[in-house]
């Protein structure tokens, strides 16, 4: 079995790369590394270096012929969507596009498809499910629902297999603390360089935060379940960035340092997803929580990186 993964040398991509080697499949990726690193790459991957909005990700697709594509590569940062909605909606949308026909004239058997719980915007819901209707408020939100929406299509019009997975707040070893970066990796790298953390608003916004690990999990179920389907990834556990701070000062148990600001444009205050849709259709749940995943964490970045 063949599998492109795009995006595969960034965060998330280089561990589903890691988990689909070791499971004997053959990968190849396609990264541009705007956000990717390539020591993370290894050798046993084919690397292609290309961008998924130019012709040439289209022209590896095609001479590579996967049975599978990972659809990762993505402008993931809600500060740039907001500053650059352009760009945003070309890597997001275009990009997307561009990999989705692709795959339709390479004949792939199945695409699956990194997305975001930042589509549904400011709901209020204490728990979200997949039956909400999405509602964005940065242009990172709308351009991965559009993007979604393309996918869905490819399958009406083209008959292209897919399952969408929609991640909570994604966390672990080789996130960076710039672009795509969350709240944890950017803690973890000021904690590295003794800065104060600095905290957004009141602190007690929360997040549905699950470890790395548990999202390639998730992607490898969705090579053989899930088909047609959108699916949430998450832990269904909402953890305020206030409860984060005490963990890692827990961790670290000499003093942190923190300050308080004002709340940026585009940030949704809650956020947490339901997962019983992902434990049902891919027989899958969560294994890491978020104080085993934040040690992992805080060891992979701050005492060994």
């Amino acid at each position: 079995m063949k599998a492109v993964v795009t995006g595969g040398g960034g965060f998330i991509g280089s561990h589903l790369v890691d988990e689909l080697l070791a499971s004997g499949i053959e990968v190849h990726i396609i990264d541009n590394l705007s956000s990717g690193n390539e020591k993370f790459i290894p050798e046993e991957a084919h690397f292609h270096f290309a961008d998924i909005r130019k012709e040439q990700t289209k022209e590896i697709i095609l001479k590579v012929k996967p049975d599978l594509v990972f659809h990762l590569a993505a402008q993931a940062d809600v500060a740039c969507s907001v500053a650059d909605p352009i760009y945003d909606a070309a890597v997001n949308i275009t990009g997307t596009l561009m990999v989705l026909d692709a795959c339709r004239e390479a004949s792939v058997k199945k695409i699956i498809m990194a997305s975001t719980a930042a589509v549904y915007g400011l709901n209020d819901k204490l728990l979200i499910s997949e039956e909400e209707k999405p509602d964005p408020v940065s242009g990172y939100g709308l351009s991965k629902w559009a993007a979604e929406s393309y996918v869905r299509y490819y399958y009406q019009m083209f008959g292209l297999r897919y399952t969408i997975l929609r991640f909570a707040n994604v966390y672990g070893p080789r996130q960076t603390a710039k672009g795509e970066g969350g709240v944890i990796a950017i803690f973890l790298d000021r904690i590295k360089h003794n800065h104060p953390l600095i905290i957004h608003g009141n602190g007690e916004q929360t997040r549905d935060f699950i470890h790395v690990k548990d999202i390639v999990r998730a992607n490898m179920a969705a090579i053989d379940h899930g088909d047609q389907e959108t699916i949430q990834v998450s832990t269904a556990q909402k953890v305020s960035i206030n409860q984060l701070f005490g963990m890692l000062q827990s961790i670290r148990e000499a003093p942190i340092e923190s300050a308080y600001t004002s709340g940026r444009a585009g940030d949704i205050l809650h956020s947490c997803l339901d997962n019983k849709k992902a434990r049902y259709l891919l027989k899958w749940k969560p294994e890491m929580d978020i104080w085993n995943g934040l040690q992992n964490t805080y060891a992979s970045v701050v005492k060994h990186d």
